[in-house]
């Protein structure tokens, strides 16, 4: 091979490096720079146990009984955009988005234990000044409902669990970005890199319908995974995913259930589903056959329906008292 020739093939090996890093470089984003994306109004931040969270409050502020949306691993309050439309109609939703995902950060402790996530949550509905509230969750989301029902119970009025973690499980497909976490020197690796396709692979891991999974919400969730400590913060979420003492008290659970499940479900399986259904008396397990284990996300509409159907039914919306007319100055 002559001189000339390799040195035309060092420089284009020098040009693939480069576009590589280029490409799959991706430092922490500083929150002032996502908020005007991300956080529009009604958006705002709230002080709770030293984090600043992100937090949305729409509907009706009569309602005595609010909803709160609790979101999964790695995704957001957005995840529950279309059910608080259709919800925030006639009923107050709060969401907002759990330490170490979107816009609210990590802990400063780094204690990502379910039991600390319960007291950050009663923490956030003290400083709302909500005694009790309708908790509904997604994934993690879900642990971290029937969790606060079991060692908080007269804070949960009622739960909505929507594929929900708990349970041991057996994945027949885990997001990438899920399992690249858990690896030693890997997970530190992607602190400041992100090829797109790993976010891309994974939403379509939790689709039951990969065509639903489009480039914003690709966008979406790429920009927010980039919120500046979220990436050093999810192995060690990851590593204190599941409180097994926990998880023996779900047959204490007696506040009215519903339980919704995409059958497409490749992270939980949907006999977790039917698990919930057993062991919380009284409740009642839906089931949807092409959707995955965002339903929510991927079809707003037809699971939402369901979900007011239940909440409808058993927790008709009481508003409080109109506040007396000013009296009128002679």
């Amino acid at each position: 091979m002559s001189r000339r020739l390799s040195l035309r093939m060092l420089l284009v090996v020098a040009a693939l490096l480069a576009f590589a890093a280029k490409t799959v470089y991706a430092p922490d984003r500083p929150l002032a720079t996502l908020t005007d994306r991300w956080a529009p109004p009604p958006s705002r931040f709230i002080p709770v146990l030293n984090v600043l969270v992100h937090i949305r409050e729409e509907g009706s502020r009569r309602d005595t009984l609010p909803l709160v949306l609790l979101h999964g691993t790695s995704a957001s309050l957005h995840t529950w955009d279309g059910w608080a439309k259709d919800l925030a109609r006639d009923r107050r939703v709060i969401r907002f988005d759990l330490p170490a995902f979107g816009l609210t950060g990590p802990f400063p402790d780094d204690d990502y234990s379910p039991r600390r996530y319960v007291r950050f949550l009663t923490a956030l509905l003290d400083s709302l000044q909500l005694p009790r509230a309708i908790l509904v969750g997604n994934s993690f989301g879900g642990e971290l409902a029937w969790s606060t029902a079991v060692l908080a119970p007269s804070r949960v009025a009622g739960l909505v669990l929507v594929d929900a973690a708990g349970y041991p499980r057996a994945p027949t497909s885990e997001p990438i970005g899920f399992r690249l976490a858990r690896i030693p020197v890997l997970n530190k690796l992607l602190t400041v890199v992100l090829p797109r396709s790993i976010v891309a692979s994974s939403l379509r891991s939790s689709y039951g319908d990969t065509t639903r999974v489009t480039d914003s919400l690709i966008t979406r969730y790429y920009e927010l995974t980039l919120r500046a400590g979220n990436r050093a913060a999810l192995p060690k979420r990851m590593a204190a995913s599941r409180d097994d003492s926990l998880m023996t008290l779900i047959p204490t659970v007696k506040v009215p259930t519903l339980i919704l499940w995409g059958l497409r479900d490749r992270l939980i399986p949907p006999t977790n589903g039917e698990r919930f259904h057993r062991e919380i008396a009284g409740s009642r397990l839906v089931t949807f056959d092409d959707l995955g284990h965002v339903p929510m996300e991927e079809d707003p509409s037809r699971t939402v329906a369901a979900a007011r159907s239940f909440l409808d039914e058993r927790f008709p919306v009481t508003p409080a008292p109109a506040p007396p007319p000013a009296p009128v100055k002679p």
